[in-house]
């Protein structure tokens, strides 16, 4: 097994008078899909914020590639290579896909030789490239993402994490209001990024989903991790029973747990 892409060691976060995270560890290995699971209020979007330079913890340490890093933001979490798809997926739904999958970072040529443009027709064929390298049906010539189904618009931000070579990417909860079909495809990308190398964080609800995406799962309760399993040694009434009580295993390591 590689080392871990990311660890997070005793990590603590408090809103005044409340902690909601208490102690949290957690590694992720690359190529792997890690889901967090947990109740609402158990800690979860707490936890990946963290992750992403939202929040900046109270105690504690987080590691990249064996580093210790500090994210003052998230602009700084994804400079080091960590990348947050969220439920609303923070796209310009006005631009095409490419301006999307390139925006803020838009490669430039020089026009008449020192007159700096934007270069649209790198940005055209690296998206095909790249739509092509994921095997996502998106219509490359889309007028605007707002024209494009909600799994077509994951495939777009998963797209844009993989093209900028993200270490990590954490998926809130990608499946959210999509029908069947589209689930299926969300979960597909998921893997195709664990494939290509990336440690994969994927939050979510729907616990058959999760079992079928995953390749380890962690629950959270009241703010801490208390179940580490491997998917295929678990099942859906034991993951439920640990995220509605404080049920500990015996011999269950909750921090260390090998994938």
């Amino acid at each position: 097994m590689e080392p871990e892409v990311l660890r997070v060691e005793a990590l603590y976060k408090r809103f005044g008078p409340v902690e909601v995270l208490r102690g949290v560890d957690l590694f992720l290995y690359p190529g792997e899909v890690l889901a967090l699971v947990g109740d609402n209020g158990a800690g979860k979007s707490t936890l990946i914020k963290n992750i992403s330079g939202v929040y900046q913890p109270d105690a504690g340490e987080i590691y990249l590639n064996g580093q210790s890093i500090t994210l003052a933001s998230p602009r700084a979490a994804r400079a080091l290579g960590i990348e947050t798809v969220y439920q609303d997926l923070a796209l310009a739904e006005d631009l095409t896909v490419g301006a999307n999958i390139f925006l803020g970072r838009e490669p430039v040529r020089r026009l008449l030789g020192f007159l700096p443009v934007i270069d649209n027709h790198t940005i055209r064929i690296e998206t095909g490239n790249l739509l092509r390298r994921i095997e996502s049906h998106i219509p490359q010539m889309a007028r605007s993402v707002g024209s494009l189904s909600g799994g077509q618009r994951q495939a777009v931000a998963i797209a844009r994490a993989l093209y900028w070579r993200a270490k990590v990417v954490i998926l809130d909860e990608p499946t959210a209001a999509l029908a069947v079909m589209e689930r299926e495809n969300v979960i597909r990308l998921a893997r195709r990024l664990a494939a290509q190398g990336v440690g994969v964080i994927y939050i979510g609800h729907n616990l058959i989903e999760i079992l079928e995406v995953a390749d380890r799962i962690a629950v959270m309760y009241l703010g801490r991790i208390v179940y580490v399993t491997k998917s295929k040694d678990t099942h859906q009434q034991e993951i439920i029973r640990y995220m509605t009580g404080p049920v500990v295993a015996a011999g269950n390591d909750l921090s260390s747990e090998e994938g």
